[in-house]
């Protein structure tokens, strides 16, 4: 039994043994399995590290395909539009009077529109006229707003002549430019429409129309499509003459029809156009006009021309002759006062004007005075002409102490001529055939010869006027014409009347002022044109100096902000005479760079104001006055109470006494993504690379004009500049004593500073294309400062506001 139990027990251990190599070799084939599958982990994690870098790759691949093919949409976009840019919109309102707003215009291959702003993403424009063959674009000539002139443009469907859209410019060339543009793509939709084989449609169409009274000022033909002459369209649509001078002036330009019979005295001394060259004065060819009749009046006078070339584009001399305010001074020996009396259309006005004859000395010869009506227009080959006419009127009556003179026909052509050494030339003629009444006319021949040859020579001062400068012209904002009237119910009211003919001080800075509020209201939504007959004159444009202060308050903006709450120790005065005050300068005065000065270096008058001032404080001290903005009542502090953002420019003048001028700027708030605001929000480096000044003395000795010049200055980078930034304001001291030379032009000007008048512009210098043209923070002008009018400025009991 044991040796039974010992072989049992002997099978048993061989079975064990045998088991445990089994659970042996079970063991080895898990331990290599799970080898593998560690090794298949280790696979899995590379190829999941692999597709995580695959997945980062593509979503970088996804976001520039999207960013590439946002670029794309872009650039569609931007190439869908073919003209667009700031333009006036000139309309009326209910009660009949006109306003003008700044609005953005884009012309599309089928579409005109304008926006508030400067469209981006899906913004609706404020009003768009569909741009089919139909459409036209009529001239309207300069129209008059409160002084202001603008040339005027109205594009319309001649189907619907009630749809249409009004748009004007400061200057001629960006008026024509658009006119260009438009008529372009209207070319290009009757090209599209006679293509398609709808011309018969077109045809029947248009010939309905034409029955109709359609009518545009440059005389175009309102017939079909189909019998429109390519040639002849392009060339009647560079032209642009109204509906036409009046018969009863006389076009010197052209020659009248011989074969008429009842042809008066004055078209038959015109009807032969043979001129005799009598001297070369001035640099210029004076010309006496042969007559050729049997018969000449003694009262008929001969008529003399002057013919000069001017280095200066026809555009610009045309503004430069339509003047009638303190420019023409610089031009015109013979001009003393001028003023509108009526607008009749866009191409013809009524004028009154004062001469400047100064034939004596001794005033013992009446001073001339003339009311004539202007009719002006532009030929096809880009020349333009105006014609003069004597005219009575009668709200320009006979002024006492005046002889009215008579111009029997005058006037300019201005032709282009070609360009030499890159300059722009034209020649320029002015006739004046004038009767001077009187009895210096008929005693002394002299006198007449004299007087008529004072008036020519101005075309010598159009040509001096424009070569005394290195800067390329370019073409100035139409001036500003004061209106006058008269009243003839009764001899009271004509004495009344005569004083407020005089041009005042009072008048121009309210203009002036208001040119910010009224002439570009650029928040305003009154976009809706109100159609008034254009023959009808605007009655209301012609008013006394009270009436058209009272136009001034009434048409001021809603939304304008109250300056009245805001007051500095140095008061404002805008009379010329004024002594120890502040005013806001003539911003015509000022260049700033234009849209396209990258290309040609060209200024251009600066416009508005991107902020108001609101006061000027003159501050003194022992000390240097930093961060007066925290000055307790301050005008800084009373707009950030009522949520207004300042810019205060605090100009540092040190000596044994320190001084402080301190300019307080305001506006309602910033504007995002503007120029000026990333100059209030970067750093000390950019702002002091785009802080500008553009000094100017009107007033003052040669030496100190000299000395402080008109130069542009980066005030960063001629002075230091300390910028202190809170969220309602930006503070700038400017430290003149920190640079030799300024400190140097700085006692110079301390010395005489009671005889000076002095304007300062601000703003932000545009570098690139996006950001012009330039634009000015605002300006101001300092007239006969007294030192002694300084209040100490109390700084030590203001809190202290460290910079953070």
């Amino acid at each position: 039994m044991n040796r039974e139990f010992g072989s049992r027990r002997k099978g048993e251990g061989e079975m064990n043994r045998e088991f445990g190599s089994r659970r042996k070799e079970e063991g080895d084939v898990n331990r290599d399995l799970g080898s593998r599958r560690k090794a298949e982990g280790d696979m899995n994690r590379d190829l999941g590290s692999r597709r995580k870098a695959e997945g980062d790759m593509n979503r970088d691949m996804g976001s520039r395909i999207k960013g590439e093919g946002d670029m794309m949409k872009r650039k569609k976009e931007k190439a869908k539009a073919i003209y667009e840019g700031w333009m006036v919109r000139y309309g009326r309102r209910k009660i009949g009077k006109s306003y003008l707003h700044m609005r953005y215009f884009v012309l599309e291959p089928r579409l005109l529109a304008y926006y508030k702003r400067k469209p981006q993403d899906n913004m609706v424009p404020l009003k768009t006229l569909v741009i089919d063959a139909n459409c036209r674009v009529e001239d309207r000539g300069l129209k008059t707003h409160h002084g202001h002139m603008v040339y005027v443009l109205c594009v319309y469907n001649k189907k619907d002549k009630y749809h249409q859209l009004t748009m004007a410019a400061f200057n001629i060339q960006e008026a024509l430019m658009w006119k260009e543009k438009i008529e372009l793509v209207i070319d290009q939709q009757h090209d599209s429409l006679s293509a398609s084989g709808n011309k018969a449609l077109a045809s029947c169409e248009s010939g309905v129309d034409s029955g109709k009274n359609a009518f545009s000022s440059d005389q175009e033909s309102v017939n079909s499509l189909e019998d429109e002459d390519e040639g002849n369209r392009g060339l009647a649509r560079r032209m642009t003459r109204g509906n036409g001078p009046s018969d009863s002036i006389v076009d010197w330009i052209h020659e009248p029809d011989l074969g008429h019979s009842n042809q008066n005295i004055i078209q038959q001394v015109f009807s032969r156009k043979h001129w005799r060259l009598i001297r070369c004065q001035n640099g210029l060819r004076i010309f006496e006009e042969l007559l050729e009749v049997d018969y000449l009046p003694r009262s008929f006078s001969r008529a003399m021309k002057a013919v000069g070339v001017v280095d200066a584009t026809c555009e610009a001399i045309f503004e430069l002759v339509m003047s009638m305010d303190g420019t023409r001074f610089e031009w015109d020996c013979t001009f003393q006062y001028g003023s509108l009396v009526e607008e009749v259309d866009g191409h013809t006005a009524i004028l009154y004007h004062r001469l400047q004859l100064d034939w004596f000395p001794i005033r013992f010869v009446w001073p001339r005075d003339l009311c004539y009506v202007r009719y002006w227009r532009r030929n096809d080959d880009g020349s333009y002409v105006v014609l003069l006419q004597s005219r009575e009127h009668a709200n320009c009556d006979r002024q006492p102490g005046f002889v009215r003179a008579q111009i029997e026909s005058g006037g300019f052509k201005i032709s282009p001529l070609k360009s030499r050494n890159g300059r722009s030339r034209s020649q320029v003629q002015h006739l004046m055939q004038i009767d001077l009444k009187g009895w210096g006319v008929g005693y002394i021949p002299s006198f007449q010869q004299h007087c008529l040859l004072r008036m020519l020579s101005s075309v010598a001062g159009l040509r001096e006027f424009f070569s005394q400068t290195d800067q390329i012209h370019t073409v100035p904002r139409i001036p500003v014409m004061v209106n006058m009237t008269r009243s003839s119910s009764s001899k009271k009211d004509q004495k009344s009347q005569e004083i407020n003919v005089h041009p005042g001080p009072s008048l121009d800075p309210i203009l002036a002022g208001s040119r910010q509020s009224i002439l570009l209201d650029e928040d305003s939504d009154d976009d809706d044109d109100y159609q008034i007959p254009e023959a009808i004159p605007e009655a209301y444009a012609i008013k006394t100096e009270n009436d058209v202060k009272q136009i001034v308050l009434d048409e001021e903006p809603l939304d304008q902000i109250d300056l009245s709450c805001f007051s500095g120790n140095l008061c404002r005065d805008d009379h010329d005479n004024s002594r120890d005050c502040w005013s806001i300068p003539d911003g015509k005065n000022i260049k700033v760079r234009s849209k396209n000065f990258l290309q040609d270096k060209s200024k251009i008058p600066a416009g508005k104001h991107l902020m108001e001032l609101a006061a000027v404080d003159w501050l003194k001290d022992t000390k240097r006055m930093d961060n007066v903005a925290r000055r307790v009542g301050c005008v800084a502090q009373v707009a950030s109470e009522k949520g207004l953002f300042s810019l205060i420019i605090n100009l540092q003048i040190p000596g044994s006494t320190n001084y402080s001028m301190v300019f307080y700027f305001v506006m309602k708030q910033l504007v995002p993504e503007s120029l000026l605001q990333r100059f209030v929000d970067g750093d000390d480096e950019f702002r002091n690379s785009r802080f500008k000044l553009i000094p100017s003395v009107p007033k003052g000795s040669w030496i100190v004009r000299q000395s402080i010049g008109s130069s542009p200055c980066l005030l960063g980078k001629a002075v230091d500049c300390t910028y202190i930034r809170r969220p309602k304001y930006l503070e700038i001291d400017v430290d003149i004593g920190s640079s030799t030379v300024a400190n140097g032009v700085l006692g110079l000007v301390l010395g005489v500073v009671t005889s000076l008048v002095v304007d300062m512009a601000f703003l932000i210098q545009a570098n690139t294309s996006e950001e012009l043209p330039e634009q000015l923070i605002g300006a101001v002008r300092v007239s006969h400062l007294e030192l002694s009018s300084a209040m100490i400025s109390g700084l030590d009991n203001s809190p202290d506001d460290s910079i953070h």
